[in-house]
């Protein structure tokens, strides 16, 4: 039998029965319902998985739930109501980065936490904070585009 776990998710607050050691991401998704966090390789090597715990980028795939009670996860589905969330997500679309898509959430999830962190990130800022997302399509070129203009709120 599994105790009940309560995590705040999105600011509010969620009750669920699952193992401690279950990986965020499958709470997420499969308990939960929220699909926008996706699965891409399962050993946190290519970021699609990618969420905020207390407005840090992590790997959700391989984060066990039971270390992120008492701490606040932001998934896809919210980080457009937080400031730099809402500037990387209008910057995605206005230097049209997605391709096929699957990497995005991942992607926006790490470039929102950078620039929360860091407002204007330099080259070696964003590489530093962008390494660990892999893009099969190759659109790193729009994704340093895209970042540099949530940083300076250029219109496209």
């Amino acid at each position: 039998m599994h105790m009940a776990t309560v995590l705040t998710i999105n600011g509010e607050t969620k009750s669920f029965d699952a193992p401690p050691e279950m990986p965020l991401l499958w709470v997420l998704r499969d308990i939960l319902g929220m699909t926008g966090t996706k699965f891409g390789c399962g050993i946190a090597q290519c970021g699609a998985c990618t969420v905020h715990v207390d407005g840090k980028a992590v790997r959700s795939c391989v984060l066990p739930v039971s270390a992120v009670e008492n701490r606040a996860v932001t998934t896809i589905e919210h980080v457009g109501s937080t400031p730099a969330g809402a500037k990387v997500q209008k910057a995605w679309l206005d230097a049209e980065v997605i391709q096929c898509g699957y990497c995005q959430s991942g992607q926006i999830m790490s470039a929102a936490a950078l620039l929360a962190a860091t407002p204007n990130p330099d080259d070696s800022d964003i590489d530093a904070a962008m390494a660990g997302n892999i893009c099969r399509c190759g659109t790193y070129v729009r994704i340093r585009e895209a970042i540099k203009q949530a940083a300076n709120g250029r219109q496209s």
